[in-house]
């Protein structure tokens, strides 16, 4: 058996965590990264399905500490414009990143790319060790560090332990953190689909009956991901129709906004909660990401969440190191919680607000969402907050997430 002793212990090996590890760089700060699944560095064609919009925030942080040219030298596409609107009405908006004077608003990427960006960034620190493919077996606490034990046998201690472990956090249920939770009573039925017409850089969301259905441009340009919000039965019936079948749905659901639509690949579907940990902190452990908080893909905002968090925590560390404090103590992270837990809420309260206002097909309700829609449209100052939510330019952001 062998003993590692750390400063910090990082599990979870996803963009998340990674991105905590390589935000620490330039500190004398040791970390372990404890990671259970090394993913494929091979890509095929087709891209993964799952894939996430990056914001202009999470751009800048990327860009700090070294992992962006990782995901320009691999896949990625940028998308200029944006659009709204909902079907059977005149509900609708569009956001163009020319009228914010930005080049783009977002990146659209494979997760695995991420992740790939950050390994190549994070094996190349001095102050990190990597156990991977390895998971944590147990976990105690003393009064000063937490001592992990691992499935090879492995033993870490540390200051602080970081639950970047994702939805079902191993960290966060060993520790019985209660959650604030609900089911969105819908299922994300994700794919990648050929469009007979090009997506010309544009992000485009409609509002159905069954739910939101949203087509994000890929770097191909007559292929998407897409992200189909609907009741858990339909979802899995529409995982197993024929491509014919199901090619004939989206097209119609879609209002063959791009012409006929065809399903390249797999397609499959998974579960959307709502998830708000009681705590992010605790005496020794921390939660960021998934781990903390998990919301409706609506906006495509979960990830970026996550990677303000560890850019948070991040600075967090390096203030309470530099000021020679002690950066297990819950006390001293309290200012880290406070700070997360209130842009976590914010973002859940906004993607329920707007998921609430688009359901329902009550002819009233939908006479108000058109005139809410044209209203945030065409009244100055409305749109312009909206958009710059989305791309992370307002908001509590931490240093590494602005320019």
């Amino acid at each position: 058996m062998k003993m590692t002793n750390v400063d910090i212990a990082i599990i979870g090996g996803g963009m998340v965590g990674l991105t905590l590890a390589a935000a620490l760089e330039d500190s004398d700060l040791r970390i372990a990264i404890i990671e259970g699944n090394a993913p494929n560095t091979d890509f095929d064609t087709l891209p993964d399905l799952r894939v996430s919009a990056l914001s202009r925030a999470s751009e800048s942080i990327l860009k700090h500490i070294g992992a962006w040219n990782g995901i320009l030298n691999r896949r990625n596409s940028p998308y200029q414009k944006m659009s709204v609107w909902e079907q059977d009405s005149f509900a609708s908006i569009e956001f163009d990143a020319m009228d914010l004077g930005q080049p783009n608003l977002g990146y659209i990427v494979e997760n695995r790319v991420i992740q790939l960006a950050l390994l190549d960034k994070v094996k190349q620190q001095h102050n990190v060790t990597l156990f991977c493919p390895d998971k944590c077996a147990s976990m105690m606490f003393g009064e000063t560090e937490a001592w992990l034990t691992l499935d090879s046998g492995n033993a870490i201690t540390a200051k602080l332990v970081v639950g970047a472990d994702g939805a079902n956090s191993w960290v966060r249920n060993q520790l019985s953190i209660p959650l604030t939770h609900w089911d969105y009573g819908h299922s994300a039925l994700v794919a990648n689909i050929r469009t007979a017409e090009p997506h010309g850089g544009v992000a485009r969301q409609i509002f159905t009956p069954d739910g939101p259905l949203a087509f994000l441009p890929l770097s191909d340009p007559h292929l998407c991901s897409i992200v189909w919000s609907q009741s858990p039965d339909l979802a899995d019936e529409r995982c197993t129709l024929s491509d014919t079948d199901f090619n004939k749905a989206l097209s119609a659901a879609f209002d063959l906004k791009l012409g006929l639509c065809t399903v390249e690949g797999e397609r499959t579907a998974f579960p959307l909660k709502m998830r708000y940990a009681r705590d992010f902190v605790l005496e020794r452990v921390a939660l960021i990401g998934d781990a903390a908080h998990t919301i409706h893909p609506l906006a495509g905002q979960g990830v970026n969440l996550g990677l303000l968090d560890a850019a948070s925590l991040a600075q967090e560390i390096l203030r309470l190191h530099d000021e020679g404090k002690d950066i297990g103590e819950k006390a001293n992270l309290r200012a880290f919680e406070r700070w997360r837990k209130t842009e976590a809420a914010q973002m859940i309260a906004a993607m329920q607000g707007f998921r609430d206002l688009f359901a329902g097909e009550n002819p009233a309700k939908k006479l108000i969402r058109g005139i809410g829609l044209m209203a945030a449209a065409t009244l100055p100052g409305i749109k312009t907050q909206f958009i710059k939510r989305a791309l992370g330019l307002s908001g509590d952001l931490p240093k590494l997430a602005k320019k």
